[in-house]
């Protein structure tokens, strides 16, 4: 009995030891399904065919511009490698770091995600907490909460995904942190932060920041290590250590910097890249590459998505064209905004004739006409007129104009004509990259004219209004 008792405190202290090692309260654990769904066999045989374990730490960079979120994974051998690209469903705001609560920007930097930041209750499927503000944030005096990267593909300063690709991303943080992991490191890029890109944003106002960004994005291009990243004055700094040989004490953003350089065992290769970079952007530069436009509309959403989207021409604040998916809720614009002398096509209205219901009785016979000599006629179809933002659909019977009085009897006594819903059907979308899309198979249960179920946080289901 003694022995018994003894191996179960040996148990529950192990528990305690592995929650502890994971930086995580008892309150922080998982506590539903979604939040212990497993990792897939095809993603379990990617881990394993890049030399990974499942359980190996993580780091998650994600890039506004491509739209586009990646999850890298140590190897074996210690270096961090690229795992998977994961299409960014929707991001909202515009390039540039979040300031303010309310602006609708989701954030920029350097930011560690622990198992306290996890949240398998979300109620955008699942998510966690980019943790911002973080200390660089605070030195400046930069408000907001609750910026998250969840699913349901809808944002409002967060960065959207699927729910089947967060759940996927979930479960690979779930893994990293039942192995031990403490945090891992979450870096959000305006772009990707070539010498190429920062030449065609040199004249942007956020560029100063973006230098000191791409510091540390270059630390981890040239060592394939998690940037050691600290605050001191209110500006970042990677890859510091003291006069001891110790990385810098991030806690104190506003105060001064102390006495610091690079850590030795990487300062070779992270200045021959550093140094790299600032050449091929000054040759960039020199040769007065053209710069990015400038952003249009709010926030972005991957190629993979937005081609799936309805698109309306309208003009950016310089006047020039531009196309914009058509987000739900949005009406169309007016043929001649107010304030604007940008002349646009007027929409001809058509002539919509409404079916004649006739009696059944017998049609009187028309009264024989004197022959007249023929006469050129014309026929005209009206084009058929459909609603922007309905299912509604009209066809117009063909009009007659310039006829002889027996063709306008013939016309009348032929049998109506409508369009089918088989002829004005929409072609069926390619078959996309996730499980969310896929189409019911042919024979199934659902009754004819009944829409296809989807899952909630799905795409179709999120942006179905506007395909």
């Amino acid at each position: 009995m003694r022995r018994s008792v003894i191996r179960t405190l040996l148990a529950s202290a192990a528990i305690c030891a592995a929650v502890a090692l994971a930086g995580c309260n008892p309150s922080d654990l998982p506590t539903n399904g979604r939040a212990m769904a497993p990792l897939s066999d095809q993603m379990l045989k990617l881990i394993a065919d890049k030399d990974m374990d499942k359980g190996s730490p993580i780091l998650i960079r994600v890039f506004k511009d491509e739209s586009e979120l990646e999850v890298w994974k140590q190897t074996r051998d210690g270096q961090f490698a690229l795992l998977k690209t994961y299409p960014i469903c929707k991001w909202s705001g515009d390039l540039g770091p979040k300031k303010k609560e309310g602006d609708r920007q989701a954030p920029e930097g350097f930011y560690a995600i622990t198992p306290g930041l996890m949240n398998p209750n979300s109620n955008y499927y699942l998510a966690f907490n980019t943790g911002f503000p973080n200390a660089y944030d605070r030195s400046h005096g930069y408000t907001g909460s609750e910026l998250m990267v969840h699913g349901d593909c809808s944002s409002r300063g967060c960065y959207a995904m699927t729910d089947e690709q967060i759940q996927e991303i979930y479960a690979l943080a779930r893994e990293s942190f039942f192995a031990g992991q403490k945090a891992f490191e979450f870096d959000a890029f305006p772009f990707r932060m070539t010498a190429l890109n920062m030449a065609k944003h040199r004249n942007n106002p956020n560029f100063a920041f973006w230098k000191m960004l791409k510091e540390g994005y270059d630390d981890f291009e040239a060592t394939k290590q998690p940037p050691q990243v600290a605050v001191c004055e209110q500006r970042y700094l990677f890859d510091q250590v003291d006069k001891d040989g110790k990385p810098l004490d991030p806690r104190n953003p506003r105060g001064k910097c102390p006495a610091y350089h690079l850590d030795p065992q990487i300062a070779d290769a992270v200045l021959d890249y550093r140094r790299a970079e600032q050449v091929k952007m000054a040759n960039y530069v020199a040769e007065d590459v053209a710069l990015a436009p400038p952003h249009v509309g709010d926030g972005g959403m991957n190629p993979v998505f937005a081609n799936k989207l309805g698109v309306q021409q309208g003009y950016d604040s310089g006047g020039q064209v531009v196309q914009m998916a058509q987000a739900p809720g949005w009406l169309p614009h007016v043929p001649n905004p107010p304030g604007t002398t940008i002349p646009r096509a007027q929409a001809q209205p058509q002539e919509i004739e409404q079916p004649v219901a006739v009696a059944a009785a017998p049609a009187p016979q028309a009264v024989p006409l004197p022959e007249q000599p023929p006469r050129e006629t014309t026929r005209v179809a009206a084009t058929p007129v459909r609603l922007r933002g309905t299912n509604t659909e009209f066809a117009a019977r063909p009009r007659v104009t310039t006829a002889e009085p027996r063709e306008v009897a013939k016309a009348l006594a032929r049998p109506q004509r409508r369009e089918t819903a088989e002829a004005t059907a929409p072609k069926k979308a390619d078959s996309d990259i996730r499980a969310a899309y896929a189409t019911p198979a042919a024979g199934g249960s659902l009754l004819e004219g009944a829409q296809p179920t989807v899952p909630v946080g799905s795409f179709a289901s999120r942006w179905s209004g506007v395909q």
